[in-house]
């Protein structure tokens, strides 16, 4: 949701362009999680959260780009550049699991 709120504050003639790949990117995210957990094994899961953690370095990108564009100051990114750093570490820890759970004893 902070994507969302920080998207809106860039220019119209972003709206095309960077909007679009931004949001697109950010919900991605939960969508691939989610698509995943839909999976019949660990690995299918795995797999999609991976993808997952791909769009959220994505929506970091495209949001780093705003800021070098002057679409938000840095101090407006700061806090969704803070979740995007958590959510990060618990993909990465999900994925762990996943994979750990997966190998035969």
């Amino acid at each position: 949701m902070e994507i969302y709120w920080l998207a809106a504050k860039f220019p119209h003639s972003e709206i095309c362009r960077l909007v679009a790949q931004i949001t697109c990117a950010v919900a991605s995210v939960p969508a691939n999680i989610a698509e995943g957990h839909a999976r019949a094994t660990r690995r299918g899961f795995a797999n999609f959260v991976a993808v997952a953690k791909g769009s959220l370095m994505e929506t970091e990108t495209f949001l780093m780009l705003a800021i070098r564009l002057s679409c938000v100051t840095e101090v407006e990114a700061s806090r969704a550049l803070g979740l995007i750093t958590e959510i990060s570490k618990m993909l990465t820890a999900l994925r762990s699991r996943l994979r750990e759970a997966e190998k035969p004893e």
